[in-house]
């Protein structure tokens, strides 16, 4: 694991203005009308005061994106100073310390060491910071030519984060560096073009990059076919880049509860035969990003050596016009015989879930989790930086709504409405993969409860508790970089799903 244009992340119990380094970042907040920096910074009474001075001059107002540079400034060694605002708001403070991290990063691109002392204490806000930094300084410049590559500044080389005793620094670091590089790993996947990343070298990717920990297995469109797999192979027939599903299994010694993961892996979506208008269709290379979560989370959880079971399905297909492509009218048999009429093969990510989700109650898990790009009505709903949680069990919901909040994947549950299912009806098969418009993201949840299967036989058996996080409002942000998200890839929902292994490894 490990990528070498990634930020170096050292934990130290040193105090800040002692570090030898290229820059200082330090935390301001706005209270009374004054701009002050936050306690516990670290730094000695005449160079905070120093700090001060200069912001009141300058006219800081210590705001959510402000960075402000300052030179000069007694009592540290580094030459630059930089203070970003860390206000007040909703956030929980360890989400504030990750995202004033990540824009004093983000503010010191080509520096090779930075000291970040944000007001942290202890490992898990000194992990916050180290994650925020990490994140903050992401690039992804792989298919950069040699018109931009000579011109593009590279990330914070290392960024050395105060406040840990020596006896935490060990543990505290290998945490933080799992977690940054599960969600730099979604990153650089969900951006990289869809003539390179497709369901082959997807498969390829992963099965190649996972630890000796992780047992993997691909199959192949046949294999799907033998399988009875027909929501991934109807999908991914108008391509001519066949379907893989993608099964990562990780079973530690004495783990005693089992979390199976389904990730959505539309490696492009034009929508199929329901074309996409061409400007909606230019960001669907990451409506695989589901599937990029479910991998990187499965790593990360290895890596941390978590005692928790997961196996992990990967869906994954390429959704095309070509001569074999799905129609509307279409009736599909999925694993496990259910018929579906097609409806709309612009609404795909369900299809291929639905084979996911049945392969993983086969195994009679604790727990399922799926992660999609499934929904723009979840966008709608919540807009671009939340994720929806929906799902069967009450419990499971508002456990995964919390960790992810926790976490700093913002987490917002939507309800799932009995009025619903019978939308789904139709004469011509068991069910129809869309029903009607409104409440969309409740619709296409509820097509996927149908799926979700039990724990024994009979209809008396308790049904597996299932959560579905809708991510396509924080998977890709096409705006402005802010706080430690990029423009691009944000690998939202990786987060959540380590907290969840985390929380079910007890």
């Amino acid at each position: 694991m490990g990528d070498p244009r990634s930020t170096t992340i050292t934990l130290t119990d040193q105090a800040p203005g002692s570090i030898e380094a290229d820059a200082l970042v330090v935390a301001a907040t706005k209270n009374d009308g004054a701009v002050r920096l936050v306690a516990d910074h670290g730094l000695d009474a005449e160079t905070a005061g120093h700090v001060e001075e200069a912001l009141a001059a300058l006219g800081a107002e210590a705001g959510a994106e402000e960075a402000t540079r300052l030179v000069g400034v007694p009592g540290v060694s580094a030459g630059l100073v930089v203070v970003v605002g860390m206000p007040s708001g909703r956030a929980s403070r360890t989400e504030r310390l990750r995202r004033a991290a990540g824009v004093g990063a983000r503010a010191l691109a080509g520096r090779e060491r930075a000291v970040l002392a944000l007001g942290q204490s202890g490992p898990e806000e000194a992990a916050a910071v180290a994650l925020g930094a990490a994140l903050g300084a992401y690039t992804f410049v792989e298919y950069h030519g040699v018109g931009k590559a000579a011109s593009t500044k590279p990330g914070l080389g290392e960024a050395v984060v105060t406040g840990v005793s020596a006896d935490e620094v060990e543990a505290a670091t290998a945490d933080a560096v799992a977690v940054t590089e599960a969600v730099r790993w979604v990153r650089d996947l969900v951006n990289t073009p869809p003539n390179q990343l497709y369901p082959e070298s997807f498969a390829e990717t992963v099965t190649g990059r996972l630890s000796d920990a992780v047992e993997t297995e691909v199959w192949d469109p046949a294999r799907l076919e033998q399988e009875g797999c027909g929501g991934i192979l109807g999908v991914g027939q108008g391509s001519g880049r066949g379907p893989r599903l993608v099964t990562l299994r990780y079973a530690p010694e004495g783990a005693t509860t089992h979390l199976a993961l389904v990730g959505k892996g539309i490696t492009f979506d034009s929508g199929g035969l329901c074309l996409k208008p061409g400007a909606s269709m230019v960001t669907m290379k990451m409506d695989m990003a589901g599937a990029a979560v479910c991998a990187a989370a499965v790593e990360a959880i290895a890596a941390l050596g978590l005692p928790v079971r997961v196996t992990a399905y990967l869906c994954l297909a390429e959704n095309m016009t070509g001569d074999l492509a799905q129609r509307p009218g279409d009736v599909v048999t999925m694993r496990g015989g259910r018929t579906v009429e097609i409806i709309n093969t612009d609404a795909e990510g369900r299809l291929v879930m639905a084979d996911g989700l049945v392969l993983a109650s086969e195994q009679e898990p604790d727990a399922i989790v799926d992660v999609a790009t499934l929904t723009g009505a979840c966008i709608i709903a919540l807009g671009e930086r939340t994720l929806g949680v929906m799902g069967n069990d009450e419990e499971l919901i508002a456990k995964v709504t919390r960790l992810a909040n926790e976490a700093g994947d913002t987490a917002w549950p939507l309800p799932m409405p009995e009025e619903i299912r019978p939308t789904l009806d139709t004469p011509v098969a068991d069910l129809k993969h869309t029903g009607e418009r409104s409440a969309g993201a409740s619709v296409a949840a509820t097509f996927l409860q149908e799926f979700v299967g039990r724990r024994g036989e009979g209809d008396d058996a308790p049904v597996i508790p299932w959560a579905h996080l809708d991510i396509a409002g924080p998977a890709f942000n096409e705006k402005t970089p802010w706080g430690y998200q990029p423009k691009g890839a944000t690998g939202a929902g990786v987060r959540a799903v380590v907290a969840l292994a985390r929380d079910l490894a007890g």
